[in-house]
């Protein structure tokens, strides 16, 4: 048996946290690590106490054909990164690498140039996580530097979606 790579590991994992997610357009799970610890998990889902998209059988964002990427201030979700991170401590985190996995629910596939939004890109950024893995398939992944998101701010350039 060939054994699987460490960064593809974690992105299985957070592959699977994914499957808790509550949101009818995508799913998606992530996975903060350092010191090669998991430190924590999040996915998608309402905050605690609210009604979720799956059990609403509703998703505004979609209804109102809202482009990814934007206008998240309408969803009802609270994002993996986000509840990831809202579940450690910055000083288990700074330093560390955050593995992230999207599953479009249309179609079954790995959402396609799959990213952080702005808003969690910012959280990130304050966490002190210093590296974002994201799956493109299976096998396959991009490694982002948390610099470039603070070198090539978004913000200044008024950038829409991802």
């Amino acid at each position: 048996m060939i054994r699987r790579d460490k960064v593809n590991y974690y992105l299985d994992i957070a592959e699977q946290v994914s499957k808790r997610c509550t949101c009818i357009r995508r799913h998606y799970g992530a996975v903060i690590v350092n010191h090669d610890e998991i430190i924590s998990t999040g996915y998608v889902g309402a905050p605690r106490g609210r009604k979720n998209c799956t059990d609403l059988n509703q998703c505004i964002r979609e209804e109102k054909k809202i482009a990814r990427g934007e206008r998240y201030e309408l969803c009802r979700s609270v994002h993996a990164e986000a509840n990831a991170i809202i579940s450690a401590s910055r000083k288990d985190m700074i330093g560390g690498a955050m593995y992230l996995v999207g599953i479009d629910m249309r179609t079954g596939d790995y959402v396609e140039n799959a990213n952080s939004c702005a808003m969690c890109k910012r959280l990130i950024i304050n966490a002190g996580i210093s590296t974002v893995y994201i799956r493109d398939n299976k096998d396959n992944y991009r490694m982002v530097p948390v610099s470039e998101w603070i070198e090539n701010d978004e913000s200044l350039m008024g950038t829409l979606g991802y």
